[in-house]
């Protein structure tokens, strides 16, 4: 990994304007795994402020909570893992941007298996479950991680960027394949509830043919059809029209979103991912987060 820290100021941890939320009642989304292929039911509910995303595996005795935290992320392929109390959740991507997009900062999200609904591989079913609630404020301030200087991890042509700017979050995907049908796209939003539910949450995730099917031989997605997710040949996706020209790079900006809640605040800064993925989203993450730690102001001590 290359970390890059220009010489300037530092990101800072504040209280923000903006009044931290939950959601009402409950909302329920079920659908199948795309891995395992299990049926899965997974439940939104109400949660107190300051307490921000856990996972609840109901399906396990004590029923296990899983923060939605940066520290208790594991690498794994392909999705965002979270692993706590002896218990996992997995793809929880597509979860956590549906709430972080929505701006829900607190929420107890109850799930009967490990897996997440992969649903139509995108946020939309989330979304759609979250919007049929009302969201309560609630009265606590939402904490903001401002960056002030220019931060960079990566490597190679792999990278993402933070810049400051004035306020809210701007995300730009810079994606590039070598899959005629996908080669390069650029997408840039100011991420706001609106521009999330409207130009972000219904991008699907997607897969080469023949990464697809080496995934089946090893005996994960055998339940996923073409029409589950996004499958590019050199012509273009096969039986599943896409819903926007550029829909790879909207959704690596889906999970930009989602992986850069683990932050446990809002991000305001301006952020650029180039052929990203989740390992390099939570490295950010860290780094903003680790800057804030190692630069905290130490007590001045008086003694008597």
């Amino acid at each position: 990994m290359i970390l890059s820290l220009c010489h300037r100021k530092l990101p800072t941890l504040d209280a923000s304007l903006r009044k931290q939320t939950t959601i009402a009642r409950r909302a329920a989304v079920s659908g199948f795994g795309l891995w395992s292929g299990r049926d899965i039911t997974l439940t939104f509910c109400p949660a107190p402020a300051s307490s921000g995303v856990v996972f609840v595996r109901t399906d396990l005795p004590g029923k296990p909570r899983i923060e939605a935290v940066v520290r208790n992320r594991v690498n794994g392929p392909r999705r965002t893992t979270l692993v706590a109390n002896g218990a996992a959740v997995e793809m929880v991507e597509h979860v956590l941007a549906a709430l972080a997009g929505l701006q829900i900062d607190n929420c107890e999200v109850h799930v009967n298996r490990a897996e997440m609904p992969g649903c139509d591989g995108s946020s939309g079913a989330f979304v759609d479950a979250l919007l049929g609630v009302d969201v309560v404020m609630l009265d606590a301030l939402r904490p903001v991680i401002r960056v002030q200087r220019e931060i960079v991890v990566g490597e190679g042509d792999s990278w993402i960027k933070a810049e400051p700017i004035g306020h809210g979050m701007e995300l730009e995907y810079q994606l590039s394949y070598e899959c005629p049908a996908i080669g390069s796209q650029v997408f840039s939003s100011i991420i706001s509830p609106l521009t999330f539910q409207n130009q972000i949450a219904d991008a699907r995730t997607f897969v080469l043919q023949h990464e697809a099917d080496q995934l089946q031989k090893q005996g994960l997605g055998k339940h996923v059809t073409y029409q589950d997710i996004i499958v590019f040949d050199d012509h273009g996706p096969i039986d599943n029209p896409l819903r926007y020209s550029d829909e790879c790079a909207r959704h690596k900006m889906l999970d930009m979103v989602g992986d850069f809640s683990l932050a446990g605040a809002d991000l305001i800064g301006k952020f650029t991912g180039s052929r990203s993925g989740h390992r390099l989203n939570s490295q950010m993450v860290f780094a903003l987060l680790q800057q804030i730690v190692e630069h905290k102001p130490k007590p001045i001590r008086i003694s008597a």
